[in-house]
């Protein structure tokens, strides 16, 4: 080993503990940056390797008249399809609660359940749950289940033999709706085929080879089942043809029987009168056969599933925060580390005097440090990104199990985030002895060897105000006037703190402003409670009647609700909500509209139309442009931006009736009621949405609180990533504090000597170094508070979907938590800082080196 190779690992060795503290620091910048990186691929491949496992179908048909051998043929028409036909429906299950009811048949390919406990049902009287309905509605293996008579089941007891998670329900709090019951699935179930009397299928699972390499919950994925979608409608549009045919075969074979028997007799009598009444009720009765026998499919995708669409923004909003965040944490992390190893750099004139006053040539004398700060950069790298690759990722799918079925943790390593990870580390310690190394070396070797001078004071801005400075101490004057005569140092603390105090006041802001979305979406601008949708040309009379004899009824508006497709601009905006009104004065108790600049409650206009924030900003435009809107039903109308309105949650147009007419010369009917209601709980809601079905007036009911407990889910998704930010962010802000303050006491230690020898106190000695660390703390803090709602507002403006705005708002507890621990930890420094200063050696640190 070379003298200077010899040198360099004794450095190391005496100054380990800034060795690690750079090491502790890149680690830390490349631990989040790289695993916060991942999680988004991470969450996208364990939800992709557990769909794969379970064989999930890409496409799903639902038909009118079912689905025999012959359209699973027809499926398997389109390229590389596999297609399997199984019984299914909604019914109400024990306890009035709606059940997705599946048939199970062995050797089923597509759509596997995976059991969690128990076994397969295989006697005609067992029945396969949901976890949910283990995990919410408190059932056991072993138990009776009792399915009411209109279930229409061959048997209506089973006994539970196993608990399964679905592929087609990953989401935990939701199983989708239904037009039975309170119109909320609860859960699913799965008992033997032969137990359902159904004659035929009524679903058909598709799903292709080809697609099972992609990325289920990204746009590229949701190209690709559109094409192979657009084939399935090909290949089944003459079915649906074929298919009443078969239908109607066994009854027109009887009409043309009747038929022919009634043209013979028409030959043998004539056109009689009662031949022909014969012949009328004969072409009626066929009319009638044809007109009830009609094939018609609804299609779904794996988006339209319960929760996959919710899942994939929140995997969007983390790989949305990772932009950011992670980035923003490497910057503080590496500035600091850029500024520990110039100091020691620095601190080793001295020795690069020596060495070329030896004879060693600059670039071996640089080489020496420059592999200092490499064995550092790299070894923080390498350990960084192993970490976090492996943990942060993981430590999600682990946690979000309370949100979503089981995923196998499946971590694609991100060998790219390690490489900017490791260029970032590299530029921050090679790069920074690279600079100071070269600055020192330009120097000669005789001035090398003798300490820097010191910087010269000069008067500070408080010397200029007498009367507040005649007030201050002679420790207090002192510690001023070093903050100011060091300003590299000063900048730095206050760099690092704010840094610090950004990063922790964003965690909490992110976590904020997501549940805020919800909260204020359905406190400020949804008031009523509930959406009753009306049966097709009824009248609400029946519906109201219901709600008015409920306790918890306070009132309900009729409104004409629609969805629409809106352009503008070449842009273009799909399924958005319209309701219209012919009492926009009342709708003000149902609905708060205020305009998004200035806050003013709108009206709605007699022409024109309000849109919500978010629609106007995805089709770009501003208050007097015009939309074109088409109708789910197909009408067609352009129309005005009267005002633009603040909305959080949604894609929502409101219009009055008679600007409804104007725009789309169609006259508006009443199909919804807006119903607002007093406080109820969940039982109370279910029982008032079965008589408002039983009523005869309505379709379902929809309750606002469910949907504002899906939004929140959101916040509590993002909970795991945020609280490893926060704990993150606090171990950066240490380790900075406690990184810069032993370079303060390093760079001072012959000024702190000195006043030792004068006779200061221990404590006196801390406080004359611990004072400026105070200030520049609160000051740090107050940047910090700046810096973490200016990073929140951006980080929030990435991570917005095309249906959710996120208002910024960081609570009291978040400013709380980040000024507490940056005193805390601030605390803990002067401590540890104190404990060092007393053991001082104050003959050493006051040698001279002349």
């Amino acid at each position: 080993m070379t003298p200077m190779a010899k040198y360099m690992w004794r450095n190391i060795r005496d100054s380990l503990g800034r060795f690690i503290a750079i090491i502790l620091i890149i680690l830390l910048g490349a631990l989040i940056f790289v695993g916060v990186k991942a999680t988004g691929p991470a969450l996208n491949a364990s939800l992709n390797a557990t769909v794969k496992q379970d064989r999930l179908s890409d496409v799903q048909l639902m038909s009118t008249t079912g689905f025999t051998s012959k359209d699973v043929a027809t499926a398997e028409k389109a390229a590389g399809a596999q297609a399997e036909a199984v019984k299914f429906k909604y019914v109400s299950g024990s306890k009035g609660q709606v059940v997705a009811l599946y048939g199970y048949q062995p050797g089923q390919q597509l759509n596997q359940f995976s059991l969690q406990s128990g076994r397969k049902p295989v006697k005609p009287n067992e029945i396969v749950l949901d976890q949910r309905a283990k995990r919410t509605f408190g059932y056991k293996l072993g138990q009776t289940y009792t399915f009411p008579a209109d279930a229409k089941l061959t048997r209506r007891t089973f006994k539970i033999v196993g608990f399964a998670d679905s592929p087609l329900y990953i989401d935990n709090a939701q199983r989708g709706s239904a037009n039975v019951g309170d119109g909320a699935v609860r859960y699913f179930a799965y008992i033997p085929a032969s137990q359902m009397k159904m004659s035929v299928s009524s679903l058909l699972n598709v799903r292709f080879k080809s697609l099972q390499t992609a990325d289920t919950v990204t746009d590229h994925y949701a190209d690709l089942v559109r094409a192979k979608e657009k084939k399935l409608k090909a290949v089944f549009k003459p079915r649906a043809a074929a298919r009443n045919q078969e239908l109607l075969a066994p009854t027109l074979k009887k009409l043309d029987a009747q038929q022919a028997q009634l043209d013979a007799a028409k030959r043998l009598a004539g056109n009689t009168p009662q031949i022909a009444a014969q012949q009328a009720a004969l072409t009626a009765g066929r009319k009638k056969a044809v007109a009830a026998v009609k094939t018609s499919y609804t299609w779904q995708v794996r988006n339209d599933l319960p929760g996959f669409s919710a899942y994939g923004d929140s995997s969007d909003r983390i790989a949305a925060i990772a932009n950011v965040f992670p980035v923003f944490f490497f910057l503080v992390a590496a500035l600091i580390t850029f500024t520990t190893v110039t100091r020691m750099v620095e601190e080793a004139r001295g020795q690069i005097g020596a060495f070329k006053a030896l004879g060693y040539g600059k670039w071996r004398i640089a080489v020496n440090y420059l592999n200092y700060a490499l064995i550092g950069g790299v070894v923080g790298t390498i350990l960084g990104s192993v970490i976090g690759n492996w943990s942060i990722p993981r430590i999600v799918i682990a946690l979000y199990k309370n949100e979503y079925l089981p995923l196998q943790p499946v971590v694609p390593i991100g060998w790219d985030s390690a490489a900017l990870a490791g260029i970032f580390s590299l530029l921050a310690t090679v790069g920074a002895a690279a600079i100071v190394v070269r600055e020192q070396l330009a120097e000669k070797p005789a001035a090398l060897m003798l300490p820097r001078a010191p910087k010269s004071a000069k008067r500070i801005l408080l010397e200029r105000i007498t009367p507040l400075w005649r007030r201050f101490n002679f420790n207090q004057k002192v510690s001023y006037r070093n903050l100011f005569r060091y300003k590299s140092r000063m900048w730095m603390t206050i760099i690092g703190i704010a840094g610090g105090t950004a990063l922790i006041l964003t965690g909490f802001g992110i976590k904020n402003s997501i549940e805020a979305s919800g909260s204020r979406q359905y406190s400020e601008i949804v008031k009523y409670q509930a959406v009753v949708r009306l049966a097709d040309d009824a009248q609400p009379t029946a519906a109201r009647r219901v709600l008015a004899a409920d306790d918890h009824y306070r009132s309900s508006l009729a409104v004409t609700a629609d969805v629409a497709d809106l352009t503008a601009h070449g842009q273009h905006q799909d399924d958005v909500t319209v309701f219209a009104t012919d009492q926009p004065a009342a709708l003000r108790r149902y609905i708060g509209l205020h305009a998004q600049k200035g806050g003013q409650a709108i009206t709605l206009p007699a022409s024109g139309v309000v849109l919500t924030q978010k629609t106007a900003k995805q089709l770009d435009v501003a208050v007097g442009d015009a939309v074109r809107v088409k109708t789910t039903a197909g009408h067609t109308g352009r129309a005005r931006v009267a005002a633009i309105a603040t909305n959080y949650v949604g894609n929502t147009l409101y219009l009055s009736n008679s600007a409804y007419q104007k725009m789309l010369a169609v006259k508006p009917t009443a199909n919804s009621l807006l119903v607002r209601l007093k406080a109820q709980t969940a039982s109370q809601r279910n029982t008032l949405a079965r008589r408002l079905l039983k009523s005869g007036d309505a379709l379902g009911t929809s309750y606002t609180v469910d949907q504002q407990k899906t939004v929140g889910n959101m916040g509590k998704m993002l909970n795991p990533v945020v609280m490893i930010f926060i704990l993150l962010s606090g171990v950066l802000s240490f380790v900075v504090l406690y990184n810069l303050t032993n370079i303060n006491v390093a760079e001072r230690i012959r000024e702190l000597s000195t006043i030792k020898v004068l006779g200061f106190y221990d404590q006196e000695v801390t406080m004359y170094i611990s004072r400026e660390n105070i200030i520049l703390t609160g000051a740090g803090i107050l940047f910090g508070y700046a810096g973490g709602n200016l990073l929140t507002a951006y980080i929030l403006h990435q991570a917005e979907t095309p249906q959710i705005v996120f208002p910024l708002h960081i609570s009291l507890f978040g400013y709380v938590v980040a000024t507490a621990l940056m005193i805390a930890f601030t605390g803990i420094v002067m401590f540890i800082t104190h404990q060092r200063l007393k053991r001082v050696d104050m003959v050493e640190a006051l040698k001279s080196n002349d």
